[in-house]
């Protein structure tokens, strides 16, 4: 059983224990993040592997819509820290094979990082190919 411990996070207040964010406000509460904002929690554990199952735990939850059934407010909806903290520790409870779906969740997640860098870069090469076109014609039209 993986131990945590999750409070609302300050803005300004660093953590020495390994640690990320939850986001708390809006339609995407419950979603995981590597970098603080001004609304969310902040889960610390005791070791990076907790960490690491812990966060992706929280974003199966949330793409899942685990979280979503505890949003209260009518305008911004939020999510309350028992709530979440309870969340967290039903997920973790309810599937023994859930480790196993962490596991993948964490390889599908390496494959859209390695994605989104070859997009980017992609980005790059249109954008260099295009200037590159006009520079061409623009030194035709001068000469």
């Amino acid at each position: 059983m993986h131990c945590f411990e999750i409070k609302t996070h300050r803005v300004g207040m660093t953590y020495d224990q390994p640690h990320f964010f939850i986001l708390n406000k809006g339609l995407n509460s419950g979603k995981p993040l590597h970098n603080p904002c001004p609304n969310c929690f902040v889960v610390t554990t005791r070791s990076e592997e907790d960490k690491n199952t812990l966060f992706h735990l929280s974003m199966m939850l949330q793409i899942g819509g685990f979280y979503a059934y505890y949003l209260k407010g009518s305008v911004i909806p939020f999510i309350g820290i028992k709530d979440c903290s309870k969340t967290l520790k039903e997920g973790m409870i309810l599937n023994v094979e859930v480790y196993k779906h962490i596991k993948i969740i964490q390889a599908i997640n390496q494959e859209q990082e390695r994605l989104s860098q070859a997009l980017e870069k992609i980005k790059l090469l249109k954008k260099a190919f295009i200037q590159t076109c006009f520079k061409e014609s623009k030194n035709k039209i001068s000469a």
